[in-house]
């Protein structure tokens, strides 16, 4: 495929640079690039964007805050809740706890104002929870709401949801409540089956609960306490009308607790719509953004969107560079980068929309356990991200705004750890940068033409001088993305074995393929690709025109022309020869189960289930015939009668062999 064909996200697909060297650092003269030329921005004047927000009721000011004076018992949390915390270590709330339980506790309507990873989850949790019962509990019999749900969390993202639903589980642990999650990405019936059997809080995303909703397996009527969590978030991804649905059909004189890191005007109204009297509570530092960016180092490049994979391989082989976050515009670009940077040895992972929620879970899993430390993500897919050591962030593209561009750079720098943030600026983006450098009050409006070869990029960032755009294969230490689990549409993990745990029957796959090879050109690799999206497998996929040499990927608008001398095509045509045949043995085999059964179907009362139990008892048409009526009847579902007008049918003379 032609760059051209890429647009303006091309990535230059020569990992070896050395080629293109006089050419870009002639580029570089051009443009003034000189030894004291730098892409860091001074910070000093920096400061967070201004937002039109309410001002709070209640703020994280004064004695009620010290987490060193005050427990969870002394806010009068019941004593099962605080055993369950006190065994993980939890004793002392936080800010956003202390200043929450003692309003929630009385019912009060809530608008919290937090950022993501500062507690808030024990802050409408704890209340929900005292205010719920579960089997067996005091008062269980007497609750015209035992076994339906009673408190419901809606939140954005999948992500969010599984760790708000882990955290209360957590907190629950000594109690009989029970919590189901309910999200996309994964299978109904696991979900449908735990409404079923009981749920006392129901944790989920909007598409979900109004699917389950109106199939008439989620009854809303007995609601008491809804918390709408990252709302602004959700607002942002379009939830709103999905909310109000959900709303309208829970008590109007349930406890309504809405959180969110920040109260935009459309956020505001969300709550004065569908709460009662609701106490403002702010425990963050207003100042907090204004810290991180003053305190993060940042740096800002203009960079050509053909030499950008060249600057982040070097970039991620700087000094002291440890998990990292890159960011991109789109999933295409994401998949992309996270494909190049992986070709030149560094342990990557994508993260997006159009991956199914198992691989999206396996690249977080990865990510925080160190398998892999590079993720190349999109906005609405790093909004599950909560991993305290990240060191570098890199926008891989300009953000749209001062409020993304914050958002994007507050991933690092977290928890007293240092951070460097990096922005690439193409050349018809500068007037986008110029905008978010003015609302922040960054001083450098104009960023430094930068290529792989200038020499400032080594000195901004500490990257060691001899460095390539490939890893050396000493330093490929981590284990990459293929040794964490992936879970199938049900959460189960596909891994070897030949037993399903679930069933105890042998699984008809025992391990995840690793690439699918289609039979046709690109409507059939859209084609297959929808089917395997719809079943939740994640897997590579490719298709083989009658041109072999044609290899077609789903999303692009024109094949892989192969040589017809290439290793690599020898293999995928021998691929295809064997799938062919596969096929062919499988075909017949079933045209030959479907004749014989044929001969079955005209006898009253044997139906397929029945013919299938026979079958399998006798192997063929041949032994059921030479049989009698007392061998017949031991196949289940198979009476005297019956067995006799088998035995009738079969050799009568028009049924002979």
């Amino acid at each position: 495929m032609s760059n051209e064909q890429h647009g303006a996200d091309a990535v230059e697909p020569d990992h070896n640079s050395t080629d293109d060297q006089t050419t870009i650092e002639s580029a570089d003269a051009a443009a003034g690039t000189t030894a004291g030329t730098s892409g860091i921005i001074e910070t000093a004047g920096a400061h967070a964007p201004v937002l039109d927000e309410a001002t709070p009721d209640i703020t994280d000011e004064g004695d009620q805050t010290d987490l060193t004076r005050k427990t969870f018992a002394d806010f009068g949390v019941e004593p099962e809740i605080c055993e369950a915390l006190d065994a993980k270590g939890i004793t002392h709330p936080f800010p956003i706890q202390a200043l929450t339980l003692p309003v929630a506790l009385e019912g009060q309507d809530i608008i919290g104002q937090a950022k993501t990873g500062t507690g808030k989850t024990l802050g409408f949790g704890i209340p929900l929870l005292m205010d719920t019962l579960g089997p067996g509990e005091e008062g269980w019999d007497a609750d015209p709401a035992a076994g339906s749900p009673q408190a419901l969390i809606i939140l954005p993202t999948r992500e969010l949801a599984k760790q708000v639903a882990e955290e209360l589980s957590m907190a629950a642990a000594r109690r009989t409540v029970r919590i189901v999650q309910v999200y996309g990405g994964r299978a109904y019936e696991p979900q449908i089956e735990a409404l079923k059997e009981g749920a006392e809080v129901v944790v989920g995303t909007p598409g979900r609960v109004i699917d389950l909703m109106n199939r008439g397996l989620l009854d809303l009527a007995h609601v008491t306490t809804v918390v709408l969590d990252e709302a602004d978030e959700m607002l942002d991804l379009g939830f709103l009308p999905d909310v109000e649905r959900i709303l309208a059909r829970t008590r109007t004189d349930r406890q309504t607790m809405l959180f969110s890191a920040t109260m935009p005007g459309a956020v505001v109204a969300l709550a004065r719509r569908y709460m009662t009297k609701p106490t403002h509570i702010r425990a963050q530092d207003p100042g907090d953004e204004g810290m991180t960016v003053t305190t993060t180092q940042q740096v800002v490049y203009r960079t050509h969107s053909m030499n950008k994979v060249e600057v982040l391989s070097r970039i991620l082989q700087a000094t002291g560079r440890g998990r990292t976050i890159i960011f991109a515009r789109t999933k295409r670009t994401a998949d992309r980068v996270a494909q190049d940077l992986g070709a030149r040895g560094f342990a990557t992972a994508p993260l997006h929309g159009d991956l199914g929620q198992g691989s999206r879970e396996q690249a977080l899993r990865a990510f925080r356990k160190g398998k892999v430390d590079v993720l190349v993500a999109t906005d609405v897919a790093a909004r599950g991200i909560d991993v305290d050591d990240v060191t570098h962030v890199i926008n891989y593209q300009c953000p749209e705004d001062e409020k993304i561009y914050v958002h994007r750079i507050g991933r690092t720098g977290r928890a007293g750890h240092s951070g460097t943030a990096v922005t690439f600026v193409d050349w018809d983006d500068i007037p986008r940068w110029r905008l978010i450098a003015k609302a922040l009050g960054l001083p450098m409006e104009e960023p430094v033409e930068t290529y792989h070869t200038s020499p400032h990029l080594y000195t901004d960032l500490a990257i060691p001088q001899d460095v390539t755009g490939t890893l050396p294969r000493s330093q490929r230490t981590l284990e990459g993305l293929a040794a964490e689990e992936i879970e199938d549409a049900e959460g189960i993990a596909v891994a070897s074995g030949p037993i399903d745990p679930e069933t105890g029957k042998a699984r008809r796959f025992s391990y995840a393929p690793g690439l699918v090879v289609v039979d046709g050109g690109l409507p059939q690799v859209n084609a297959a690709r929808a089917v395997l999206d719809e079943l939740g497998i994640d897997v590579p996929l490719i298709g083989l025109a009658k041109r072999l040499e044609e290899v077609w990927v789903p999303g692009e608008e024109f094949p892989v022309v192969l040589p017809r001398t290439s290793p690599a095509l020898y293999l995928l045509q021998h691929l295809r020869d064997e799938s062919h045949r596969f096929a062919i043995t499988h075909h017949r085999k079933k045209r030959s189960a479907g004749m014989t059964r044929s001969i079955l179907d005209g006898i009253p009362g044997l139906g397929p289930a029945r013919q299938a139990a026979l079958l399998r008892q006798f192997g063929s048409v041949k032994r059921i015939r030479q049989a009698d009526v007392d061998d017949i009847i031991r196949v289940k579902g198979i009476g005297p009668a019956l067995a006799g007008s088998i035995l009738a049918h079969l050799n009568s003379p028009n049924n002979e062999q």
